[in-house]
């Protein structure tokens, strides 16, 4: 496959030096660490492997902070993938594998992943974007991930139509809600193994309400409506890079959007931010201390072990996790991870 890669409007070091900026401004991420004593911060444990199966995605929605769309080229080619197999064999303290994208459905080698996790003693995770899985070939895709106890965690903004369009495109609404009638009709949501999660994004320059509250609107309206069932919502605050980012500077909000994301430090969320038990692998085979970071180019902060391929779990146990401003919005409020509020 071409790896010819279409670049976001906004250059990684044009976004960096504007994250740079507002702690030069404000209050750098790093003080605030320094102040509740996390600082450095080291991981925990390995046990979510989170491996970025490529950029490439039938949407292009405006909060995607991969910048994925149906142009990228960004495909994790089959020999990486093993490798990433053979860390997973050999550390027994990953517990989780979460395959993301872009469209994770949309790497040829999907399904042959699928089947060889299935062979281990993992949950896989699924991050779909649900209209993929009423397309096409994909349309065979619910019954192979139910068949495999596949965990799936599905985009779904807004349980209303307007505000799902609105950051995802028209039509959006009404497909995800015929991809979740086809799951729960395999069990999804409805039988324990066979988990469904919803993650809602805010859709401007606000932080994740509460996590729980907006579960119990999201089952009552998507219920009472459709006569859909899901297991957990998870609330993810749009963090400032890429696309979201390109949206602040259009508007002029990004420093008061980093401010407003650092004046609701929480402490309890910054000691159990994701980056302390989860390990991020891009499409090339690069390791990150969160896709976050992976969009932005901030590798581990390691000599040796950088790539999948030279995986050294010892010398990754003792790093330092890398910071920079944008990890305000995992600390602010109920905090924010893959997994949803931290607190």
């Amino acid at each position: 496959m071409s790896k010819t890669i279409v670049q976001p409007r906004l250059s990684i070091n044009s976004q960096l030096d504007l994250l740079n900026h507002s702690a030069q401004t404000g209050t750098s991420f790093v003080s605030k660490m320094k102040a509740i004593g996390a600082f450095p911060l080291n991981p925990k444990g390995l046990e979510i492997l989170q491996i970025n199966v490529g950029y490439m995605c039938n949407m292009e929605c405006t909060h995607c902070h991969v910048d994925s769309s149906p142009r990228r080229k960004e495909i994790t080619p089959k020999h990486i993938l093993q490798k990433c197999l053979e860390v997973i064999d050999a550390t027994p303290t990953i517990k989780t594998v979460d395959l993301t994208g872009g469209a994770p459905e949309m790497n040829p080698d999907f399904q042959w992943l699928i089947e060889e996790l299935a062979k281990r003693n993992v949950e896989t995770i699924v991050r779909s974007n649900l209209t993929i899985l009423v397309e096409g070939k994909f349309k065979t895709y619910p019954e192979f991930l139910a068949k495999h106890k596949v965990t799936i965690v599905s985009s779904l903004p807004c349980y209303t139509e307007e505000n799902t369009d609105a950051q995802r495109g028209d039509g959006t609404f009404n497909r995800s809600i015929q991809a979740l009638k086809i799951l729960n009709e395999l069990g999804y949501g409805r039988q324990k193994d066979l988990p469904l999660h919803l993650v809602y994004n805010p859709g401007g320059a606000s932080i994740a309400p509460s996590q729980a509250k907006l579960e119990d609107d999201y089952k009552r309206e998507l219920g009472d409506r459709f006569n859909i069932d899901f297991h957990n919502l998870y609330t993810i605050t749009n963090l400032p890079v890429s696309r979201f980012l390109e949206y602040l500077e259009a508007n002029g909000k990004t420093e008061s959007y980093i401010e407003l994301l650092a004046n609701s430090f929480n402490p309890y969320a910054a000691t159990e931010v994701m980056c302390t038990n989860t390990l991020s692998v891009d499409w090339n085979g690069n390791l990150f201390d969160c896709d976050f970071n992976q969009i932005l180019k901030l590798p581990v902060a390691v000599k040796a072990s950088r790539n999948i391929m030279d995986f050294d779990a010892d010398e990754l146990s003792k790093r330092s996790i890398v910071f920079n401003q944008h990890c305000f919005g995992c600390t602010a409020g109920e905090g924010s991870s893959c997994q949803g509020a931290l607190v």
